[in-house]
């Protein structure tokens, strides 16, 4: 096997174009991760602020971008039993996935599921566990309970608008276009809003508000958020597109019971995020094993045409997944 990789860095924070191929040394496992030889690499928005110079890597983790992958098995480190040599896998990574290769911690692989291509597998870790850990670990939806995803077109939404259905609950969400709307319907959405035709506020009052909101906006949408929640509502804020301050009356949010959290997935422990695979593994593979449940693919890239795909999700005209072809 050769010593060095293909790999995709950033030569320095700026726009698409500061990507660039570059031969880097193939790394090795340490205890307890695996090298995956990579298929397909998916690309998400935090790899986009990477690349802006907003969203720095952990201190331990790779500094290339690329937060979730498919592949084999190339190695094994030292006391990893669960996977061997040639395993088909789908795995959240800490870096690095724009790659031929990229190590990651053994207990963040799951297996491709049944049926599903690499492409597709792709497309699962990074969307599939910020959303089950968000929406259900976390903002605890229940069957009948009425939940908003904001962004219903988006890798995160058209996950969290599935699983949601899936799971027994009354879908709502919001996206910029009727064509996204009608995408968002297809999936399982009970009512798709048109934000620039139509005020979710409204929409959502009139239904008795939202039980459990998920939120990847801000700014001003947080007040708004909170006015259309339904009593012991929830909302749960998973990143800031329009930022993260804005002025909040919490008397509302004491008068009704409200509840406020979040979280981010990669500043998380491994521990943590190897809780979340087992979660996932037992409740959400079946799922997509019987096809109940499957990411939706706006578009595919070669490797080196990291730039093309970076401006594709900077145009926010995809719906769905984007995905890069490695191998």
């Amino acid at each position: 096997m050769s010593q060095t990789m293909n790999a995709v860095e950033i030569s320095k924070p700026g726009a698409a174009d500061v990507l660039q191929m570059v031969q880097r040394p193939i790394p090795t496992p340490g205890p307890g991760e695996v090298l995956i030889k990579v298929a397909y690499a998916g690309v998400n928005r935090p790899d986009v602020l990477q690349r802006a110079g907003l969203y720095n890597p952990p201190a331990n983790a790779s500094d290339l971008p690329g937060l979730e992958a498919s592949g084999t098995i190339a190695a094994v480190g030292a006391g990893v039993s669960e996977w061997s040599e040639g395993d088909a896998v789908c795995a959240l990574l800490p870096g690095g996935g724009y790659a031929e290769y990229v190590l990651t911690p053994a207990a963040h692989c799951l297996p491709v599921p049944g049926g599903m291509g690499m492409k597709e597998a792709a497309c699962l870790p990074e969307t599939f566990f910020t959303v089950y850990s968000n929406v259900f670990l976390r903002g605890g939806l229940k069957a009948g309970e009425r939940f908003l995803v904001h962004g219903g077109s988006s890798g995160i939404g058209t996950t969290a608008i599935q699983l949601a259905n899936a799971f027994g609950a009354r879908v709502f969400t919001t996206a910029g276009s009727d064509e996204k709307c009608e995408a968002c319907l297809k999936l399982g959405a009970e009512k798709a809003i048109n934000y620039r035709a139509e005020d979710f506020v409204d929409v959502l009052r009139a239904e008795g508000g939202a039980n459990l909101i998920l939120d990847m906006v801000g700014g001003d949408y947080l007040p708004r958020n909170v006015k259309s929640l339904a009593d012991d509502g929830r909302l749960v804020q998973i990143a800031f597109l329009q930022g993260p301050q804005i002025q909040l009356n919490f008397a509302h949010v004491m008068m009704r019971r409200l509840t406020i959290t979040g979280s981010t997935l990669r500043p998380q422990s491994d521990l943590a995020k190897a809780r979340i695979a087992e979660a996932l593994l037992a409740d959400v593979w079946p799922l997509l094993e019987s096809g109940r449940v499957a990411p939706v693919m706006d578009s595919e890239f070669a490797l080196a045409d990291a730039v093309a795909a970076h401006q594709r999700m900077e145009s926010s005209g995809h719906i769905g997944k984007i995905v890069m072809k490695v191998a």
